[in-house]
């Protein structure tokens, strides 16, 4: 049987979840990072004092260094009311690590982010209301469609296989670590997300696992499309073999010019739709560096709940346990988004 047709080994009751109530997600993560104003020292930690490199802005290695840290901003997410917390591994590759000369920390960091992750969790969960562990694949600094030198278009700076490879690694540690879903997110080029895609198959394959898979994409301008060029629509339709459990937008334009697209994906994807917008747009002299306040952004959301648009919410850039809050709060009463007849089943 191919891992497709399995049944989920984790978070197997999810799908009835996602048909009961809007589900939420929690907020961003560099966000609440940034509050903490650490240094050049404490990212480094002991155990990296003499590293030759610098390595502040390195979040993901925070996990290894200041894992209360992490801890404490994941338990801040779930007692605002997320359902389910991403792992610190947005940039948990070998691809993105090697930025920092630290490629050989990314199955660590995964483990050990999963393992933060699966603690707050177990430590929140009641029986009316179970937590999640989502495992973030994140999109890498590197992108597989596109040259990164306007007089060659033929160039590329990564291929498909190196890619898999690195996603693999992420998706091994994140299991082992005892992540319940996988998140693929804030998807700019559909070729990288296929090798995410394809290295999670080949890991189910592999193990013998199958955890539910959630897709997420982003909108980079008011075009509409990704930056691989792709509407909405073709985004869908590249991706839906993957039989996501969730499909739907993230980042970049924040809620309100962000609905359109999450309406139009309503409107034609047969799984639930997610949406986790940014504070609005990007404002350096803001706290968080975004504008919207949790009244604000919550109200937006609620907006997409109450016309029926959404199965699960949550924040992206900008957004803090006190937006997820407002949302949770906003949204308590509000029906999820129905499968219409013809939708297949997500499990």
């Amino acid at each position: 049987m191919s891992p497709a047709n399995r049944p989920y080994t984790r978070a197997a009751q999810l799908p009835a979840l996602l048909r009961d109530r809007i589900l939420i997600l929690d907020g961003a993560m560099g966000t609440m990072i940034q509050r903490y104003k650490l240094s050049e020292a404490q990212y480094r930690g002991e155990r990296f004092a003499d590293f030759a490199h610098d390595v502040k802005g390195n979040n993901e290695l925070l996990s290894l260094t200041q894992p209360q840290i992490i801890r404490e901003i994941h338990d801040q997410y779930l007692a605002a009311g997320a359902d389910l917390i991403e792992t610190n591994t947005f940039g948990a590759t070998t691809v993105a690590q090697a930025d920092y000369e630290m490629a050989d920390l990314a199955y660590e960091m995964n483990r050990v982010s999963a393992e933060l992750a699966r603690a707050a969790c177990d430590a929140f969960t009641t029986p009316d209301k179970p937590r999640f562990v989502a495992g973030a694949f994140g999109p890498t600094p590197k992108t597989a469609s596109i040259s990164p030198d306007v007089n060659d278009p033929g160039a590329r700076n990564v291929n498909f296989d190196t890619l898999r490879d690195a996603y693999y690694e992420q998706g091994k540690g994140l299991l082992d670590g005892g992540a319940d879903v996988f998140l693929v997110e804030t998807i700019f080029d559909t070729l990288n997300a296929k090798a995410a895609l394809f290295a999670i198959d080949q890991l189910f394959e592999d193990t013998g696992e199958r955890l539910p898979v959630m897709i997420s994409g982003t909108v980079t301008d008011a075009s509409g499309r990704i930056l691989s060029g792709q509407t909405v629509e073709a985004f869908w339709n590249s991706l839906r073999h993957a039989r996501p459990i969730t499909f739907g937008l993230n980042c970049a334009l924040g809620a309100a010019l962000m609905r359109p697209y999450i309406a139009e994906l309503s409107k034609i994807c047969d799984v639930a739709v997610s949406c986790y917008p940014n504070a609005g747009l990007p404002n350096p002299m803001s706290d968080t560096g975004f504008d919207e306040t949790p009244e604000t952004t919550s109200s937006l959301v609620d907006e997409f709940a109450s016309a029926g648009l959404v199965n699960l919410v949550g924040g992206c850039c900008g957004t803090t346990p006190e937006h997820i809050a407002a949302i949770a709060a906003r949204v308590a009463n509000r029906k999820p988004r129905a499968w219409p007849s013809q939708y297949r089943d997500a499990a």
